[in-house]
């Protein structure tokens, strides 16, 4: 009867919300963790705001956050080094202790046994929190619920500001099956930060639901609803044949009031908040998706209830809904910025930024370095702002919390690609859209982040990072799933940052807004379009029209000429590159291989007839 036992650790106010809760793994789990971490003290939040207010202000009094000068901002600081998800120290564990590719396994045992030494008495003299939360719409078929145990008020807090809270549903579905997430930020040092680095860990096991995230506060290895379960889902969407995705969800806003759903994938810095938050279309989520066969349809909705964004480049020429957010007398929390007499300043801000301050680094002053030489700019290139999504003005409320999701229109891939791929281009059926537009995204790394200009980086669907099953098991997964569908999305590429031979951009920022319109139009087989070996593209006299309406803009026939031209060499030279990829990989579906090969023959059977670089008016 772990119930009996909670008795010893919890006061009779936090027993009576655990009592209200008959569920007993839910009680084995609570009894056996905080048995383990030796809690001083237990806080249990239902859904009511004087609980969520409580550990806002535990946060306050911990010193995890401090208030700045405009009402309901807070900035909270990360350790020097605890900047961004610990790739080396994260864990899959999984039933047969397979190694996996592009994943990162320990021997489970060996794992559970190593969180639970860490975990052993590390929340002497601490507060625990214990949390409900529900990944999608609750009381619907996509919800997958959640409880978070956390001894940082600061990832608590967080937590509210992302998810839709869920202790009713518990309450009210007994033995409701439920992720587990175990989080400590360990000891801490004089500015509240974590201390033990070198004993940082991040274990996913699979086999039980759980995850542990132990010496660390940075919110993307420590907000258990946030990457950690995004590798749990995937493996019960893989298992169970449904979609848990890496993409926005946005609504287009097309011709006589139509709104158009669309899913987007793309990898960092490639386009992906910005197209999601585009002026006058709807924002549903900029991150994660759930996308199941309702009747037939193919059906999404935003995991998650808020924003955990880079801030780094937002400004308010280009980012208006942001900027306007982050501006206002909201509730937000700040992370890893520069703040000067309680304002936060950020890199590439637009707008000039103080020279001294306290930033990640603590005191700050321009030209500062750290320990190895290098200097400290104003905010660290990852420093994020966290934020309720009904605060922002291009919300669809409506979508948002759609308990059977929205229809999908189409599934947009988008990478960095200065010379391949076409600026938008439909792929031809499901098949090829999943193998040649999802399964072959590439993105190229800038020298201002890696050093090296122009090396091509595989990121499968934009989710590579996040992989926990294997990778031909996730591809029939989504090649089954779309056979299912009475009629599937269309799959669509897109490519914002195609150059000329100059190292000129051939698109400017905001045409990825006609894309948009016109995927909307081809959804509804409103225009006709352009065969060519890669898949279909739009017809100059359907954008040219496009652009003058929706731009203010003139679009020369030479423009589309350019962006639109197939080349053949750089086309085929990825061909390769993927297929080398999938042949180094055992078990992958004869279907990746079939449209590799398919499209390499369509590549090679037009360039014989038109040469190595084809206008795409010769294809009409």
């Amino acid at each position: 009867m772990p119930l009996k036992y909670l008795k010893n650790f919890l006061n009779e106010e936090n027993l009576k919300k655990i009592e209200r809760i008959n569920n007993s793994e839910l009680h084995e789990f609570l009894l056996r963790y905080i048995e383990l971490c030796e809690p001083s003290k237990v806080f249990v939040a239902t859904d009511s705001y004087e609980d969520e207010l409580y550990i806002r202000n535990r946060a306050i009094v911990y010193e995890e956050e401090r208030l700045l000068k405009t009402p309901g901002h807070t900035v909270h600081y990360d350790n020097y080094y605890d900047q961004a998800r610990d790739k080396e120290h994260t864990y899959v564990l999984n039933e047969d202790d397979k190694k996996l590719p592009y994943i990162k396994t320990m021997e489970r045992e060996k794992a559970l046994r190593e969180a639970h030494e860490l975990l052993d008495g590390i929340m002497k003299g601490k507060e625990l929190f214990i949390l409900f939360f529900s990944l999608g719409p609750k009381d619907s078929p996509f919800m997958v619920p959640a409880v978070q145990l956390t001894d940082s008020a600061y990832v608590a807090h967080s937590e509210f500001l992302l998810y839709r809270k869920a202790y009713d549903e518990f309450v009210r579905k007994p033995d409701l099956h439920f992720l587990k997430f175990v989080h400590s930020e360990g000891e801490l040092d004089e500015r509240k930060v974590s201390k033990n680095l070198e004993k940082r860990r991040i274990f996913i096991d699979l086999v039980d639901d759980i995850s542990f995230a132990i010496n660390t506060q940075y919110a993307g290895n420590t907000i258990g609803m946030k990457k950690p379960a995004f590798r749990m889902t995937i493996n019960h969407a893989t298992k169970e044949g449904w979609l848990s995705e890496h993409m926005f969800l946005m609504g287009v806003n097309g011709p006589h009031g139509r709104v158009s759903y669309f899913t987007g994938a793309f990898p960092s810095m490639c386009g992906k908040t910005s197209t999601c938050m585009l002026i006058g279309e709807r924002l549903v989520g900029d991150d994660l998706s759930f996308i199941k066969n309702i009747n037939g349809e193919a059906r999404a909705v935003n995991v998650e209830y808020g924003v955990f964004g880079i801030i780094q480049g937002i400004n308010k020429k280009d980012d208006p809904y942001i900027w306007e957010v982050i501006h206002s007398p909201k509730e937000i929390i700040f992370t890893n910025l520069l703040i000067h007499e309680g304002i936060p300043y950020w890199n590439e801000m637009g707008e000039e930024i103080p020279c001294k301050g306290e930033n990640h680094s603590g005191k700050w002053w321009c030209g500062k370095k750290d320990a190895e030489g290098k200097e400290i700019p104003p905010s660290h290139k990852n420093a994020r702002f966290t934020a309720r999504l009904f605060y922002f003005p291009n919300l669809d409320h409506e979508a948002l919390d759609a308990k059977n999701g929205v229809k999908l229109s189409g599934m947009i891939f988008g990478g960095r690609d200065s010379d391949t791929w076409p600026p938008v281009c439909e792929s031809f059926n499901w098949e090829h859209g999943v193998a040649m537009k999802g399964a072959s995204i590439e993105s190229e790394t800038t020298a201002a982040t890696l050093g090296k200009e122009g090396v091509r980086k595989y990121n499968i669907m934009s989710i590579l990072d996040f992989l926990s099953v294997h990778i031909g098991k996730y591809l029939s997964n989504y090649l089954d799933f779309g056979k299912k569908l009475k009629n599937p999305p269309k799959i669509f590429a897109v490519n914002y940052f195609l150059k000329d031979k100059d190292g000129n951009y051939l698109n400017d920022k905001l045409d990825k807004k006609i894309w948009l319109k016109w995927m909307d139009l081809r959804a509804h087989n409103e225009v006709e379009a352009v065969e060519t070996p890669i898949g279909y593209i739009p017809k100059y006299e359907d954008i040219k029209p496009l652009f003058k309406q929706v731009l203010n803009k003139d679009y020369t026939r030479e423009d589309y000429e350019k962006q639109f031209t197939i080349r053949i060499p750089e086309l085929l030279s990825k061909i390769e590159r993927i297929r080398r990829i999938y042949e180094d990989i055992c078990d992958i579906p004869s279907e990746i291989f079939e449209e590799i090969n398919a499209e390499e023959k369509r590549l090679k059977d037009a360039r014989k007839k038109y040469g190595d670089y084809i206008s795409p008016f010769k294809l009409y």
